[in-house]
């Protein structure tokens, strides 16, 4: 590596840091707590059985799942405004980004809460739960435990994801990196220092979710148990 490359990756490795910092790990977080809520809400209805809500959700989870994101990307930013609708490029990449994450990660938490044994549901019965109890006390916290890998891959693979947001004009990791190779044309050193980036921040969540993984052991009569209480 010559003296002017080294240089180049000192100078830019700060300019980069804070563009992770001030957009995307706020960009990720974000569309990571909205897309889980709004995967929580269609899961729930496609397991209540809830008509109409149910088509809704199956169908929302079709079309988000069956379109490219950066399509969806482009529709919210660049194709709602001839409809007389303006949204600023951040609420947009999180909309795209939540929305998208959302039919995903229904499908992870519906098959969670169906992956609870049948047992668990008639335990509830019996002491007199209802179903709101039942799922808040008995079910979702173990269909939590169950989801928890594949949610937490999910987040790994939103913190990519959110690259994208520089085709809507958000100034983010790699966004930042774009620019200054731009300037002093040295895209390969920049755009591997930008991967450096990407890869520290999935190390970082990777051994985050081993160390949960770790805490949460669970023993599946103590649901019970303490919906009792």
């Amino acid at each position: 590596m010559s003296s002017r490359v080294f240089n180049i990756l000192v100078t830019a490795f700060p300019q980069i840091g804070l563009a992770a910092i001030k957009l995307t790990i706020p960009l990720t977080v974000l569309s990571f707590i909205f897309g889980c809520s709004i995967a929580l809400f269609l899961a729930l209805v496609q397991v209540a059985n809830i008509k109409g809500l149910k088509q809704f959700a199956r169908f929302y989870i079709w079309i988000f799942r069956g379109t490219p994101l950066i399509v969806q990307l482009f529709i919210i930013f660049f194709g709602l405004p001839s409809l007389g609708i303006i949204i600023p490029a951040f609420p947009s990449a999180i909309i795209a980004f939540s929305m998208n994450l959302g039919a995903y990660t229904a499908e992870i938490f519906r098959s969670a809460i169906m992956a609870v044994s049948k047992g668990q549901w008639e335990a509830a019965s019996m002491i007199g739960l209802t179903y709101p109890q039942t799922m808040a006390r008995v079910i979702m916290p173990q269909a939590f435990r169950i989801a928890f890998p594949p949610l937490f891959n999910s987040l790994i693979g939103l913190t990519k994801d959110t690259s994208l947001a520089s085709c809507i004009t958000i100034v983010e990791l790699f966004t930042k990196a774009q620019q200054i190779s731009a300037s002093v044309f040295e895209p390969f050193a920049l755009y591997c220092e930008a991967a450096v980036f990407y890869l520290i921040i999935c190390t970082v969540l990777t051994w985050v979710q081993s160390r949960l993984e770790k805490k949460m052991v669970w023993d599946k009569p103590k649901a019970v148990r303490a919906a009792r209480q």
